[in-house]
């Protein structure tokens, strides 16, 4: 159990850390880009919900 919370504790400081060099360093997405993703993560998600409830049924 201690491995456990140590593992999950490494792994929220790196969140910690992570995010906001992410934000800050990352290029920002032209708003033709931005709208060409919105596009397609609707049905990706429906797609991979759907998946998963196969997944559960058949196993």
């Amino acid at each position: 159990m201690a491995d456990l919370l140590t593992i999950l504790a490494i792994l929220f400081i790196a969140l910690m850390v992570l995010v906001p060099m992410i934000e800050r360093f990352a290029p920002q997405a032209s708003p033709e880009q931005q709208s060409k993703i919105r596009r397609w993560i609707l049905p990706l998600v429906g797609l991979s919900l759907a998946l998963a409830l196969l997944k559960s049924f058949m196993g």
